[in-house]
């Protein structure tokens, strides 16, 4: 499936990015959203990051989730590296990008699989974030639980035109 179809088949409207509000301006000033890698490569240090994608070698990718929750952005902010949390909003034609990937958890928890589309498709639970009548069933809440914890991996950059909510 081409990833066109994939936003046309699910009316995927948005897909976000957490982050903290001391980062939106340098986001605006960076032209969009960068990855660790990317940042560092560009010389730049933004008010708010951490390393845990460096260790698990996901410093090349800007990490986006299907919904506006996250449970690492909680886990952020009960640690304070993040202060004052915004999602904002992505573009689906951010997935029309090369060299998408997608995790069925939490990204750099260890031995998590960066999977194609394709692989997506087949292990990854799509209809529990994007079609509302197959989430009436008794474990509704643990297939919920589990789909808030998908990323969506862009390598290297999502431009500025593509992110609402600054």
């Amino acid at each position: 499936m081409t990833p066109a179809a994939f936003v046309a088949m699910h009316r995927v409207s948005c897909l976000f990015h957490f982050t903290d509000e001391r980062n939106l301006p340098f986001i605006k000033d960076a032209g969009g959203l960068l990855s660790l890698k990317e940042l560092r490569r560009r010389g730049l240090h933004p008010p708010a990051s951490h390393d845990a994608d460096a260790r698990r070698g996901l410093d090349g990718f800007v990490h986006l989730c299907l919904f506006n929750e996250h449970p690492m952005e909680y886990l952020a902010r009960q640690e304070g590296r993040i202060l004052s949390s915004r999602f904002l909003r992505v573009h689906p034609d951010v997935l029309l990008c090369d060299g998408i990937r997608f995790t069925p958890g939490v990204s750099n928890k260890s031995g998590m699989e960066l999977l194609s589309l394709d692989q997506a498709l087949e292990r990854m639970d799509f209809s529990a974030v994007y079609d509302a009548s197959a989430l009436d069933g008794p474990d509704m809440v643990l297939r919920r639980r589990q789909a808030k914890k998908y990323e969506v991996l862009v390598p290297v950059m999502v431009p500025l035109r593509l992110i609402g909510g600054l």
